[in-house]
């Protein structure tokens, strides 16, 4: 494998490394790690094992760490690097940088202090979980590690239900029989889902079925490895203004108007907005 050395320009390039076989690295993310004035990385380790195992040499540079305890001075002192004219390349541990990875401190102070950024792409534990789960790609929203407290996450996972797009979440081993026993509270037990694990590894897996059947699964089976879950997009119930009227009637007979909207909304998978309004509307007809 050839690695051509070059003279970069002064900036940022934020480098994509393999989420799990080494070889899906790219020539140019090769290039750049041999070309930059300096290195940074999230996991300084991953980053030296992974340019060892392709012969980039470090010719005498160090890797500057730059994780979630790093604190913003890692960053300063990239930053007036770069403004002082050196070509820096920042790894995360596996696969793009940004993607719910404390490399965003950096771009952000990149783009706040004027610093030139760009990126060698390279693999996505995100897009690559997508098109093995099976679920529907034509649109989806990631929503990154949710919260560790169960109120908190199901709150998160509520705030969620009415998104029309596949949801993508990334989970540890530990929390993934929580997480799933939640996801099926507040999305509901029939939605589709995928648990994609340790992706182009050795023991990938893609597991499939309804949340129910994967929460009672994962209840007894704690896995290993990196896990990404994919959900469907919930199936809203179609009411007609009606039926909405006399549901909301029933509801505002005993309870305040904010109470009544969330009752009839979750009862029917409604968006908020639209419930609200009919019961705006209501008030106004019962009030002539």
């Amino acid at each position: 494998m050839n690695i051509h050395k070059q003279k970069l320009p002064a900036g940022i390039t934020f480098v994509g490394v393999p989420i799990g076989t080494a070889r899906d690295i790219t020539l140019r993310a090769l290039d750049v790690l041999a070309s930059a004035d300096m290195l940074a990385a999230e996991d300084t380790r991953s980053l030296l094992k992974l340019m060892d195992i392709h012969g980039v040499a470090l010719d005498g540079r160090k890797v500057t760490a730059l994780h979630d305890h790093s604190g913003d001075g890692a960053v300063d002192r990239l930053i007036a690097a770069a403004k002082d004219g050196k070509s820096i390349a920042y790894a995360s541990e596996a696969g793009m940088p940004m993607i719910a990875d404390p490399g965003f401190e950096l771009g952000r102070a990149a783009a706040q202090a004027g610093v030139p950024v760009t990126c060698a792409p390279g693999p996505s534990a995100v897009v690559t979980a997508l098109a093995l789960g099976g679920l529907p790609t034509d649109a989806f929203h990631f929503a990154g590690f949710l919260p560790n407290a169960k109120a908190a996450r199901l709150g998160a996972l509520e705030g969620l239900r009415d998104i029309r797009a596949t949801l993508v979440f990334y989970e540890s081993p530990k929390r993934i029989g929580a997480m799933l026993r939640d996801a099926q509270t507040a999305l509901g037990a029939g939605r589709t889902a995928a648990v994609c694990r340790e992706l182009t590894k050795k023991f990938e897996e893609i597991r499939r079925g309804t949340l129910e059947e994967l929460a009672q699964y994962y209840s007894t089976t704690t896995p290993k490895g990196e896990i990404v879950v994919l959900v469907d997009r919930g199936t809203l119930e179609t009411v007609n203004s009606d039926d909405l009227d006399t549901a909301l009637t029933t509801a505002l007979d005993s309870l305040s108007m904010r109470d009544a909207v969330d009752l009839v909304a979750k009862a029917h998978a409604l968006p908020r907005r639209q419930v609200y309004q009919a019961a705006l509307a209501l008030n106004a007809k019962q009030a002539d």
